[in-house]
């Protein structure tokens, strides 16, 4: 599901506040609008302090105190590689709608629908620039919409933020402070996972579990994932074994990442590198493709079986779905991740910090993460 795009090393100094153009549209003035008044301590909201644990950090959150009305974010006002990102540390923190919450970003994570929407591929429906970019986050509620019914200040929450991945995604995204998100896009964050692990969950946990049920997934079948270590294939591995129970796992990875299929729960991992999958004699009853190669994976479906598609070419009986947000998927599942029966991935090389957001997409942009590339802390 990964892709090559250009990518750039991270800019050394934030740009200055001046860094976005006059605004000229009543959007662009919202977005910009301005703040008197220096930010204070006081003001600052959900203080974290991140104590060394054994194998990860543990965020001890304080409870909020008032909201700034400037927040740290990365923007960008134009369409193009990663280079056209830059740190603004005087944007407005979005207004809350009434449906809504706003949270105190702890984490975010990257994906590739991220950078493909950051180089314009979705310029028809995509939100007015200037734009916050991210999808994903983990955090705390600071504030409450007054219709919101089943949150409150203090809450502890993750989730994908915007309803629909390519229809008018959010123009306020999760690379900053603080962003607002409807009450039933997120779900309390499992007490067993830290803010990095929940934020790397959202948009591919939601995918994985979309694409079984559209694929009529269910216990018994067997499928074969490709691009198993990937942040979405990862998952479905898991989900198809624990939450499915299938009758064979089937994988594909680079020889690095063979005995990371097999802990995930995978019968058989292939080795790409080594063996052409198509040409192997097993069939099975779903072929979840994470990383395009649907031609080659209607090859070994059964007959009246399913083909998911993420991306790349579809031909019949592949299909391809853009995953819609809930958060009730997230509460379905929360059981399997507070069991530990299904385990969030953070690829090895992060969580990168808010201040090399450049780079950590330069490295999603190689298509080589294991799991999902995560920021953290953030600011």
């Amino acid at each position: 599901m990964q892709a090559n795009f250009l990518s750039s090393s991270i800019l050394t100094n934030p740009c200055p506040r001046s860094f976005f153009p006059r605004p000229t549209t009543q959007s662009q003035q919202l977005f910009l609008s301005s703040v008197t008044g220096a930010r204070t301590n006081a003001a600052t909201t959900a203080r974290r302090s991140v104590q060394e644990g054994v194998g990860s950090a543990r965020w001890v959150v304080t409870p909020p105190s008032a909201v700034p009305e400037k927040m740290k974010a990365w923007v960008y006002d134009e369409y193009g590689d990663a280079g056209v990102l830059k740190l603004d540390e005087a944007v407005s923190v979005p207004p809350v709608g009434e449906d809504q919450v706003l949270v105190r970003v702890e984490a975010a994570a990257l994906n590739p629908v991220d950078s493909k929407r950051r180089m314009g591929k979705f310029k028809a429906t995509d939100s007015s620039l200037p734009t916050v970019p991210g999808y994903d986050m983990a955090g705390v509620v600071v504030k409450v919409g007054s219709q919101v019914k089943n949150l409150k200040e203090g809450d502890e929450v993750y989730g994908h933020i915007s309803e629909k991945v390519l229809e008018g995604p959010k123009q306020y995204g999760s690379l900053a402070e603080y962003t607002a998100v409807e009450e039933k896009l997120v779900a309390l964050k499992p007490k067993n996972i830290d803010f990095a692990q929940a934020a790397g969950l959202p948009l591919a946990i939601e995918t994985a579990h979309e694409g079984l049920e559209r694929a009529g997934f269910s216990a018994g079948k067997s499928i074969l994932v490709l691009g198993g270590a990937g942040g979405v294939g990862s998952l479905v591995i898991q989900l198809a074994k624990q939450v499915y129970e299938a009758s064979t796992v089937a994988a594909t990875a680079s020889t690095p990442k063979l005995e990371l299929l097999k802990s995930l729960g995978a019968d058989v991992a292939i080795d790409y590198t080594k063996e052409n999958f198509q040409d192997m004699p097993e069939k099975y009853d779903v072929v979840f493709d994470t990383v395009g190669q649907g031609d080659k994976a209607v090859k070994v479906v059964k007959e009246g079986g399913s083909v998911v598609v993420l991306t790349g070419a579809v031909a019949p009986p592949g299909f391809r779905f853009v995953v819609t947000s809930d958060g009730s998927v997230l509460e379905k599942l929360k059981p399997y991740l507070e069991s530990g029966k299904v385990k969030p991935i953070v690829d090895p090389k992060g969580p990168f910090p808010f201040s090399q957001v450049v780079e950590a997409f330069s490295y999603l942009e190689t298509g080589r993460a294991t799991g999902k590339v995560v920021i953290s802390p953030i600011p």
